[in-house]
């Protein structure tokens, strides 16, 4: 003998989804967008104290562009405006090249905020997550 299948856990389920996946997208896109900040923000610093004499104004061409592909999909572009001052000398300053060392600013800027921004996104996933 079979018990009969409870739908009211499913229920409940599904109303407590209903209310948290909208708030998890919210919450999602503003910490990427904080996060984006940060790097560029960190990006900046270290550009100021690592940028070559001859790019002074390359620091402030750093910002970012949040693309948002689907309501699940969210993406952070960030790095030197190529069309800036001094813009264009990005992957020259960052990557180097057979006679300039790299500097690395903005992957330095990445590593330190990636483990908040993970923090972060394990608290959004967690809350969505306890539904009992």
């Amino acid at each position: 003998m079979t018990n009969p299948f409870d739908m009211g856990d499913v229920r409940r389920l599904e109303r407590h989804l209903a209310r948290v996946v909208p708030q998890a997208r919210r919450d999602t896109r503003a910490v990427t967008v904080r996060g984006a900040v940060n790097i560029k923000q960190e990006w900046r610093v270290n550009a100021r104290a690592s940028a070559p004499k001859h790019a002074p104004h390359y620091p402030r061409t750093v910002g970012y562009d949040l693309l948002v592909i689907s309501p699940d999909h969210l993406v952070a572009i960030i790095g030197p405006e190529k069309t800036g001052t001094q813009g264009a000398l990005g992957n020259l300053l960052e990557y180097g090249s057979a006679h300039n060392p790299p500097h690395n600013d903005g992957g330095r800027a990445l590593a330190a905020e990636l483990p908040r921004f993970e923090a972060q996104l394990e608290l959004i996933v967690a809350r969505g997550l306890a539904w009992w």
